[in-house]
């Protein structure tokens, strides 16, 4: 009702404005004409007092009434045209009066007719209270970014929002985020290797001198951290010590789990810095049917969250974008569209690049 309310008095005050001009015209016409009527009588009054007091000849004062007199005859005249043309200057009038005000009563209908006067307004607050389960992932983002304004001190938020950048690929805003939660908290392995991983692909792989730092500073901690072995042997092999990295990744795809996405990431990388070999190929081959054995597991159980983003990730590593894109699929139906573990799904989807539209 209020936001009625406001319209209505919004639009009268523009039509009175625009109606204002169209009477006045006719007014200020009429105005004109009658003084310049006055200022005749008052020249002819004026003769009449200076010819009766000897200041200028009959007839001089005769041929001075006679010019006024043409003058009066010719505003009779403009009179007698105005009046002719009296009628098509008030249709115009009317035809703009009409035109002024049914602009609102068009606008008001087509807005009843194709707008939502009735629904609610939802600010960007209201969308971000909403059930998590239903928002999208920028909605998600921007509820832990406003948290986190007004919370500056929460480690545990840039925890949370840390790895999101780096899905996302805003890889210097995740950076930033690890070296929060690291200067508010401790410096854990995982922020520090999350932190040493944002910044390696900031420099688009290339693993510098503060990340390795980092990488170093998790594995002193936690001497089986995953990423600070892998990357370690990555800026061995970047700096020209390829055996050492394979003997880092070999060690590593040993100790692994079968399930575990960082067979293929090993494989990549390790199909990246070595020659081809009969070892090598074995190795892939081993790998190919490590993911194989997950997506064979996953078809009989679908309710595992971890192991479908873990499937996931081995196809887009190992190049199969097409193969991630159906598992995503195949996953996302499995839950249920609408559901939360699809939605989790979608959001991550999102991130690697994949189609998430239904």
């Amino acid at each position: 009702m209020l936001f009625w309310i406001v319209a209505a008095a919004m639009t009268f005050a523009v039509c009175l404005l625009l109606l204002t001009p169209l009477a006045r015209e006719r007014a200020g016409v009429r105005n004109s004409r009658e003084h310049e009527l006055e200022v005749y009588k008052d020249q002819l009054r004026e003769i009449d007092r200076d010819r009766a007091r000897g200041l200028i000849e009959d007839g001089e004062a005769e041929m001075a009434r006679a010019e006024i007199g043409r003058k009066v005859i010719r505003l009779s005249e403009g009179d007698g045209e105005e009046t002719g043309t009296a009628s098509s200057r008030a249709l115009g009038r009317w035809v703009g009066a009409i035109a002024v005000l049914s602009l609102p009563l068009v606008s008001w209908g087509l807005y009843a007719a194709t707008g939502s006067p009735d629904y609610p307004g939802q600010p960007l607050q209201a969308r971000l209270d909403r059930d998590p389960s239903q928002q999208s992932p920028e909605e998600l983002i921007a509820r832990a970014e406003a948290h986190l304004a007004a919370n500056p001190g929460d480690a545990r938020g840039w925890d949370v929002l840390a790895p999101i950048y780096l899905r996302l690929g805003r890889f210097d805003d995740a950076a930033g985020a690890f070296a929060n939660a690291i200067r508010l908290d401790e410096p854990t392995p995982a922020r520090l290797a999350g932190q040493g991983e944002a910044l390696t692909a900031a420099a688009n792989g290339r693993v510098s001198e503060e990340a390795q730092a980092l990488f170093s500073q998790a594995l002193d901690i936690e001497p089986g951290n995953i990423r600070g072995r892998y990357f370690i042997a990555l800026a061995s092999a970047q700096a020209g010590d390829q055996q050492a990295a394979e003997r880092v990744w070999r060690q590593m795809l040993s100790d692994l789990p079968d399930e575990s996405p960082w067979h293929g990431v090993i494989a990549q990388a390790m199909n990246g810095t070595a020659e081809p070999s009969e070892g090598a190929n074995d190795q892939a081959e081993m790998i190919e049917g490590m993911v194989a054995s997950l997506a064979t597991r996953l078809e009989a159980n679908h309710d595992d969250v971890d192991g479908w983003q873990q499937l996931i990730r081995s196809y887009m590593v190992l190049d199969r974008q097409d193969d991630a894109q159906d598992a995503l699929d195949r996953a996302r139906n499995a839950y249920g569209a609408g559901s939360p573990e699809a939605g989790h799904l979608a959001a991550y989807g999102l991130s690697l690049g994949l189609n998430v539209e239904d």
